[in-house]
């Protein structure tokens, strides 16, 4: 198990886990940039700290299926 996941961290920081690194590193700036609007909207809302991140972890973890359903590995 621990020999999978250091292979994949080793090919991931090579570039050549995914076919489009470029299309994998956008995606995830789409969901950066979802939940940082959702921590600043709620958090000047004034809502307590922990209910800004449980919602903010939750919209940006729902985004992930969603986002990266069509990639494509090497």
């Amino acid at each position: 198990m621990w020999d999978m996941f250091s292979n994949t961290c080793r090919l991931f920081l090579k570039g050549k886990l995914f076919r489009d690194p470029r299309a994998v590193f956008m995606r995830w700036l789409i969901v950066f940039a979802v939940v940082a609007a959702v921590v600043l909207v709620l958090g000047l809302a004034g809502l307590p700290i922990w209910l800004v991140v449980l919602l903010s972890a939750l919209a940006g973890g729902a985004l992930q299926p969603f986002l990266f359903k069509d990639l494509k590995y090497q």
